[in-house]
């Protein structure tokens, strides 16, 4: 139980702050000598941050829903946006995967993706909203989010990165980050659901006790972020990534 849990708060706040879960989820095992979660409690927990992106965002997915002429421009743009990383995740999924046997290499992935972080401090401050994003902007930031298909780098800190070099607004930059992340999160866990049931697992108590804990901590995420990125930016973000990919280098 203690562990679905830790897995669950791990996976609920890496998920969104610009910080990287697949890195969290393999160092932090690594550093405290701990087994890492199995493809259960991973599949499960993808959909605890996954319920917590639709609740935060029900206004911006019920338009998708109900197809309104709104919905239908936030639509097309999620979709091209998801197609960089789909396509190239089917392709080399086998070696992507194998990355997560290498402790050392996330950490070093980790500590890349802090110094790019660190980096945005000077990116000039724009002032674009996704009011105004075109079909281009969602094809570069779905590149953005193929490099977090490489465990250590963060899908929020990258594609938010990257919206910031489209000169979006900070806090317009993150909501079309985690927008975009409804369906690479969703992707994500059924796949690996379909692993799950090819391989005959099942699902206890205590892992759903672990996606509740990521729904909440994933959700309160969400809102810290889009309250602070617009004072604070990436850099505090980046500076953490450093830290923790450094220590964990010189622990594991």
């Amino acid at each position: 139980m203690l562990d679905a849990i830790i897995w669950g708060l791990i996976q609920g706040l890496t998920e969104f702050l610009p910080i990287s879960s697949s890195g969290h989820l393999v160092l932090v095992p690594a550093v405290l000598g701990r087994d890492a979660p199995d493809l259960a409690t991973s599949a499960v927990l993808h959909l605890g941050t996954l319920a917590a992106v639709l609740v935060f965002f029900r206004a911006e997915v019920s338009e998708i829903i109900r197809f309104t002429t709104t919905g239908k421009r936030l639509l097309r743009l999620l979709v091209i946006g998801t197609i960089p990383a789909a396509a190239i995740g089917f392709t080399f999924r086998d070696g992507f995967e194998s990355l997560n046997d290498n402790p050392r290499g996330v950490a070093v992935a980790l500590i890349l993706t802090g110094l790019a972080l660190f980096a945005t401090r000077w990116i000039p401050r724009g002032e674009r909203t996704l009011t105004d994003a075109k079909d281009s902007d969602s094809l570069i930031l779905g590149f953005g989010q193929a490099l977090a298909l490489i465990p250590g780098v963060s899908r929020s800190g990258s594609t938010i990165a990257t919206g910031l070099l489209r000169r979006f607004d900070r806090a317009e930059a993150a909501r079309y980050s985690f927008l975009l992340g409804i369906p690479a999160i969703a992707g994500a866990g059924l796949l690996e659901f379909v692993d799950l049931a090819r391989d005959g697992g099942g699902i206890t108590a205590a892992t759903w006790v672990g996606m509740g804990v990521a729904a909440v901590s994933g959700y309160g995420a969400i809102a810290l972020l889009l309250r602070l990125i617009g004072r604070v930016g990436l850099v505090p973000f980046g500076v953490y990534c450093v830290g923790f990919g450094t220590l964990a280098l010189l622990l594991i």
